[in-house]
């Protein structure tokens, strides 16, 4: 819980030194109540209400939603094994999808380049939201907000990881939903 809150305390501290970031950013939609979709060049930055709709996919595609951050050294080291699998199983209707949970503040120093010079294939959105103890119980109501986090998904099926994943192990969990 003390994790939670001091990322809470962290993103409320960078959002109000991100005048930056606010200045590149566009926004998509914003209307009372509607979710906010922004994009900062070639990023797209969500609200959870936004996001939401990456965890409620029912077409018979397997999804596999990372929560990671560029200042995460298991999540950087895991991120290989993720790409791996999207490559290797987009034929079997898997899609990857790379969760950002930067700071606002580095989208553009940090993260952008990151994923340029990784040259991270699969899709990557950023989770721009600081109402954490809100939103992190809906992704998994066991989940304690640390990362990297994953979720595997197919239709109504669905499981959470708090962990970090080889390759291996990542293959085993993505072929109990190919069945």
């Amino acid at each position: 819980m003390k994790i939670v809150k001091l990322l809470v305390l962290l993103l409320i501290i960078s959002s109000c030194n991100n005048k930056k970031a606010d200045e590149d950013s566009k926004v998509v939609q914003k209307a009372e109540n509607d979710p906010i979709k922004t994009t900062s060049k070639d990023l797209e930055i969500y609200d959870f209400n936004g996001f939401q709709k990456f965890l409620q996919k029912k077409d018979d595609k397997v999804y596999v939603v990372n929560f990671w951050a560029t200042w995460c050294a298991p999540c950087v080291k895991e991120m290989p094994y993720f790409e791996k699998l999207g490559q290797e199983y987009k034929n079997e209707n898997v899609e990857v999808l790379f969760v950002s949970l930067d700071f606002p503040h580095l989208y553009e120093s940090k993260l952008k380049p990151f994923i340029k010079n990784k040259n991270i294939q699969s899709k990557v959105v950023a989770l721009n939201d600081v109402d954490m103890n809100t939103w992190i119980p809906k992704v998994d109501k066991n989940w304690s907000g640390s990362i990297p986090a994953t979720i595997i998904y197919k239709n109504d099926m669905s499981k959470f990881y708090e962990q970090s994943f080889t390759y291996e192990s990542l293959e085993i969990e993505i072929k109990q939903f190919l069945k």
